[in-house]
């Protein structure tokens, strides 16, 4: 059996959940869950950065500066008209 590939709009729903679920997850725990090579991760971070549907904070922690991805609320509605697409498509066998 083939492993399947997943498509583009996958990868962003699949990172944009990890961001969801952790509220604030730190980039390298994000990289890890998104099983993505270090550069197609970077691309799909700069793009989700560049279109509004995550934001990277900096926090103080203890002397460090830490950064944080978090979720914006255009991230959030792309996931909810995401899983209507799913349940459309779920609906008709596909």
């Amino acid at each position: 059996m083939a492993i399947k590939k997943r498509e583009r709009l996958e990868i962003i729903k699949d990172i944009l959940l990890s961001v969801k679920e952790k509220r604030n997850i730190k980039p390298t725990r994000l990289l890890y869950s998104s099983n993505l090579s270090p550069q197609m991760f970077k691309e799909y971070v700069n793009e989700l950065l560049s279109k509004g549907f995550i934001l990277m904070n900096t926090e103080k922690y203890k002397g460090k500066e830490k950064k944080f991805i978090s979720l914006t609320e255009k991230g959030n509605s792309f996931l909810n008209e995401y899983k209507v697409i799913e349940n459309f498509i779920e609906n008709f066998g596909l």
